[in-house]
């Protein structure tokens, strides 16, 4: 982590970015998850992968971004500040010279099979007959928000054919480019200094089939939507606006590089027009490369599909909460998740030309057989405000698998759940998976809300703690009403933080799990750290208005 309170893990142009779209804030809990080197997780993720994204610049300054590929385990780590990658791009590549002592890189470890992705970005130190050696400068772990899910293999007995260089897109290109619901972008800004937050970096973009418009054969455009608020890319191209785009043919290993200039649309009129999105970049290409099956990577072609799911029942559980259970559609059996993760759904919603993606955490107990998510009326939000006013018992909407990496970590541990608002939904399903042991366990279930209007699911935390005694419930009002004081309906009165979790945990080995927003989680997180709590274990997920 950042070892300086005054260091700030973002350069001008992200924190110009995060001012501007309003999330300033999340500066303080980046504090916390953007590292100068590789968690544990991270480091096995990196080194399991089948291929890389990579990004860097070549003897033009000009950024692309290209696919680094090899046999299992060709990614390894000395420690947990470097990556030696035996690796190089394919002939003809773009990069093919460019990753060389010094080189600013950008390294993005996805998998697409489970939608997990880590980013890390720094430099070539070394190159040699062992490989590449990356030497970290910053590494994070992304939200998997519009990644599409593809399981890969490998074509052993594929050919690479002979790269095709351009000024234009051809037909063919721009046919690619349409059906495209995947591509990479590379970004990068390097000020004068030294600094940890300069450098390459490679991203990925998501969305359906033709969210990648092509304007005409040397412009491309598209939406971006609300992801990490971190901004990097964003960021990178106000301060300087080259980039570099990869489009991959998932059945033929085949990739299409881009490089050029990019305008970005902030506020326009053409903005509002797309649903969610809260930019529009513009592409003006400069360069194009075609590399024919340079990969031996393959991938399915389409994205999983998706399950149908029938509304079952919708619960009220407080002033601007709901409960939706869902069940499937054909009546089979729902995919098994973990305590903590979340059902990506698909809502198809009157006027909007294409489904709207959400994902919200999963509510109820890991082995019930149908889906409940508690969702929050957001008032400006688009799905939000659908589910709660017009989706009715009967009503089909579609999901994905259960995802998320925000999961009970050990069998026997102590836990410390704290939440603040809606934050209590993923505690609501892993308290159910503690009662669920039938052992003795010590959980503690810390929730903070404004008052007994806004409190949601509070009967069942009662009664589920009422039955188990290992289980003790603590439930802070920041601001309880008279009805609330006559009840006692509540714990404590304020809002929760280190003081209260001093006082009511005395477990050295718990675990504490925290859901809310960032700013909440950030001083929990602080006050956790001064107590000497390990970093690992202090898990965290954080959420904001999805819409």
């Amino acid at each position: 982590m950042l070892t300086s309170q005054t260091s700030s893990p973002f350069h001008k142009g992200e924190r110009d970015v995060q001012v501007r779209l309003g999330v300033a804030g999340i500066e303080a809990w980046a504090r916390k998850v953007v590292r100068d080197h590789m968690p544990e997780q991270h480091l096995l993720f990196h080194t399991s992968l089948p291929f890389l994204v990579a990004a860097a610049r070549d003897e033009k300054g000009r950024p692309w971004v290209t696919l680094l590929e090899g046999a299992d385990g060709f990614v390894t780590a000395p420690d947990n500040r470097h990556l030696v990658i035996d690796a190089e791009p394919a002939k003809g590549d773009a990069l093919a010279d460019a990753l060389i002592p010094g080189a600013d890189v950008g390294i993005l470890g996805i998998e697409l099979a489970t939608r997990r992705r880590n980013r890390v970005n720094g430099r070539i130190a070394e190159s040699s007959a062992a490989g590449l050696t990356f030497r970290v400068d910053q590494t994070f772990g992304n939200c998997p928000q519009y990644i599409r899910e593809r399981a890969w293999r490998r074509d052993e007995h594929s050919v690479a054919g002979e790269a095709v260089r351009g000024t234009r897109l051809t037909p063919c290109q721009r046919k690619w480019i349409e059906a495209a619901d995947t591509f990479f972008i590379a970004s990068g800004y390097r000020g004068e200094g030294e600094s940890p937050t300069y450098g390459m970096d490679a991203s990925h973009r998501g969305g359906d089939r033709g969210f990648v418009r092509v304007v005409n054969d040397t412009r491309l455009q598209f939406p971006d939507y609300a992801g990490n608020n971190h901004y990097n890319t964003m960021g990178n191209l106000v301060l300087d606006p080259r980039a570099g785009f990869l489009f991959i043919d998932f059945e033929t290993g085949s990739l299409l590089q881009l490089t050029g200039t990019v305008s970005v649309d902030f506020d326009s009129d053409e903005v509002a027009k797309v649903p969610g999105a809260r930019l529009l970049i513009t592409l003006d290409i400069e360069e194009v490369v075609e590399m024919p099956h340079a990969v031996r990577l393959r991938w399915d072609a389409d994205a999983e599909s998706v399950r149908e799911l029938r509304l079952a029942e919708k619960v009220r559980e407080s002033a601007d909460v709901i409960s939706f259970v869902f069940e499937a559609r054909d009546g089979g059996a729902l995919a098994a998740f973990e305590p903590g993760q979340h059902l990506p759904i698909e809502v198809r919603i009157p006027g909007m030309a294409e489904p709207m993606r959400r994902t919200y955490s999963l509510s109820s107990a890991p082995g019930d057989p149908r889906y409940r998510i508690s969702v929050k009326r957001e008032p400006k939000g688009l799905v939000s405000r659908h589910l709660h006013d017009a989706l009715d018992p009967g009503a089909i909407i579609e999901s994905r698998k259960p995802a998320g990496e925000f999961m009970m970590t050990c069998s026997l541990c102590p836990l410390v759940l704290v939440s603040a608002g809606v934050g209590v939904t993923p505690m609501m399903s892993i308290l159910h998976a503690v009662a669920g042991e039938g052992g003795d366990r010590p959980t503690w279930f810390v929730h903070g809300v404004r008052d007994g209007s806004h409190h949601p699911l509070a009967g069942e935390v009662r009664e589920v703690a009422a039955q188990h005694a290992n289980i003790k419930a603590h439930i802070a009002y920041s601001r309880p009403r008279t009805e609330d004081r006559v009840g006692v309906d509540f714990d404590s009165e304020g809002r929760v933080g280190g003081a209260l979790l001093s006082r009511l945990v005395n477990e050295p080995d718990a675990h504490y799990f925290l859901c809310g927003p960032t700013g909440f989680m950030s001083d929990i997180q602080d006050a956790l750290e001064r107590r000497g709590v390990p970093s690992e274990h202090i898990h965290s997920e954080t959420f904001g208005p999805v819409g």
